[in-house]
């Protein structure tokens, strides 16, 4: 016997008629190139989407055709997002700190018919437009004058796009498992691989990322996404705060600036925002440097790359909540989450300590394991650790336009290229990733373990530990620094201040100091650059 109810598709279109109908009043603002504060309504905002609906309808494309994007957070990417998705269109959300010959090959890729793309980002299509033939037209995100000088031809300026559209649109129905949105990965080794997110699996996304043991978003929040829209959706914060019917604030270019976050933190009374361990840092220096506050701010999702502790302990001072989270491309990118400051006062402060730097729970609709070199299942008891694997309805079942994946071998599992361990509680621990394990004397140590701690200590801005070759015990940790420009520290001291923190034969047996830390396009440490840099070093004698 099957249940009576209504056989209601999960559609991005039923994100966006709800968030018109319900929340219509409620505020979008955006820092753009054009406009340093823009400001609209959801109700504004929709009305101008199916403007761009016309628009897009006009150019013949068929169903499930993908339509890139290359742009900050504003309000044109926001009205990009749902035009695409909800004409039966993919969003494809495009890196555009990733090389130019990575940008080359997933446009072509993904066989791009359209791509909208801020200002900011001319240069880089002057450069690599010749190489992408497939495409039909290039759509600048801007005004009339603000438009770029180019000989390229099919050029469009977005508001002209949309200027002289009704703004009525039939929506077409979409089936909930048809595509909405394509985002690739990083491609630190190899080609980028195509992640291809349904309907479906993004609205399931968004009802996970709104509980409140998880971003915990409502329509009380004033929400500032400052992870990128051009990755992984902004961890899903363009779909929950319309169903929510929370403001948003979109930080546009400025993602990364600390006078510019704290303004519009207090400026626009922004309650929480997400981002990456490195904006974390600049808005915490900048803080440090004025005596501003951030009165208003309760608190602030970190995910990407661990969050040290340091963060987490100094975003207190100012009466904000650290969230660690933790997810990837191919999980759309939500796994886990770290609620542990709702329950602070059941700890003491070391054990809180411990508690709030793992990476959380996982969150209901993933489930996860840990599994040996053989395969075998491990306990959750805080001690064993291996290959972290998932599963569940918005975690990629294979890549896009790519047959068969090692990441998949594993029946319906999807292995990360994460090492953890669980705890009974499930709660999980990041040590390391599978290629940057370091194994001293046939015994695991936690990079990341050792990282966090080192970033606690005043003169590091940030951290890295590699393993080089040792003749006695195989590999030992290498730790390699940039420091704050506050002060001076040596090896010795650094040692000294592990010592305690970390188990002994954990702590590296040098420091090295560099003045820029490499990253990756989406802000994680380049550990690949970073052994290659010091692939002749070798440990005193």
């Amino acid at each position: 016997m099957q249940g009576l109810m209504m056989d209601f598709p999960l559609t991005i279109t039923s994100i966006m008629e709800h968030a018109e109908r319900v929340h219509g009043a409620q505020e979008i603002v955006s820092v753009t190139r054009d406009n340093p504060r823009h400001r609209y309504t959801y109700a504004d905002a929709f009305g101008r989407v199916r403007q761009l609906a016309n628009a897009m309808n006009a150019w013949g494309m068929a169903s499930s055709d993908r339509i890139a994007t290359l742009a900050w957070n504003d309000y044109r990417h926001f009205e990009t997002y749902y035009a695409s998705a909800c004409s039966g269109y993919v969003c494809h959300t495009i890196n555009p700190r990733l090389f130019p010959e990575q940008i080359v090959y997933i446009i072509n890729h993904a066989e791009d018919q359209f791509v909208f793309l801020d200002p900011d980002f001319w240069p880089l299509i002057e450069q690599v437009a010749p190489q992408c033939p497939g495409v039909k037209g290039w759509v600048v995100m801007t005004t009339a004058e603000h438009m770029p000088e180019t000989t390229l031809a099919n050029v469009h300026c977005y508001e002209d796009v949309i200027a002289n559209q009704p703004d009525s649109f039939d929506w077409p129905a979409i089936d909930e498992n048809e595509a909405c949105a394509l985002c690739y990965t990083s491609g630190t080794t190899g080609n980028p691989k195509g992640v291809l997110y349904s309907h479906r699996s993004t609205v399931l996304h968004t009802y996970a990322t709104m509980m409140p043991d998880s971003m915990n978003i409502s329509s009380a929040d004033v929400v500032l996404p400052i992870v990128p829209m051009f990755h992984v959706n902004a961890w899903g914060n363009p779909y929950a705060c319309p169903v929510a019917g929370a403001k948003m604030v979109m930080p546009g270019n400025k993602m990364g600036d600390g006078p510019t976050l704290a303004a519009l933190i207090n400026e626009e009374g922004v309650t929480m925002s997400a981002g990456v361990p490195t904006v974390w840092l600049n808005l915490l220096a900048h803080l440090r440097s004025t005596g501003e506050r951030v009165d208003t701010l309760q608190r602030v999702v970190v995910g990407g790359s661990a969050c040290p502790l340091s963060v987490m302990e100094e975003f207190d001072t100012y009466g904000v909540d650290t969230r660690h989270a933790w997810g990837m491309t191919e999980m759309s990118p939500l796994g886990t989450s770290n609620s542990s400051g709702a329950r602070r006062h059941q700890y003491d402060a070391e054990t809180f300590a411990n508690m709030r730097t793992n990476v959380g729970q996982p969150i209901f609709g993933v489930e996860v394991k840990i599994t040996d070199d053989d395969n075998k299942e491990l306990p959750w008891d805080g001690v064993a650790f291996g290959a972290l694997k998932v599963r569940g309805p918005w975690i990629c079942s294979s890549y896009f336009k790519l047959d068969g994946s090692s990441a998949h071998e594993d029946g319906d599992w999807f292995e990360t290229g994460d090492v953890a361990s669980i705890d009974s509680r499930g709660n999980v621990s990041i040590t390391d990733r599978t290629k940057d394990v370091i194994k001293s004397g046939g015994e695991w140590i936690s990079s990341i373990e050792v990282e966090n701690c080192a970033t606690g200590h005043p003169m590091v801005a940030e951290a890295a530990v590699i393993g080089r070759i040792h003749p006695k015990w195989g590999e030992r940790p290498l730790l390699i620094v940039v420091k704050n420009g506050e002060g001076d520290v040596s090896p010795s001291e650094l040692k000294a201040f592990l010592d305690g923190k970390i188990a002994k034969w954990w702590i590296p047996d040098d420091v090295q100091y560099i003045e820029e830390m490499p990253h990756t396009a989406t802000g994680k440490i380049q550990k690949m650059k970073l052994r290659e840099m010091f692939n002749d070093y070798q440990f005193p004698a």
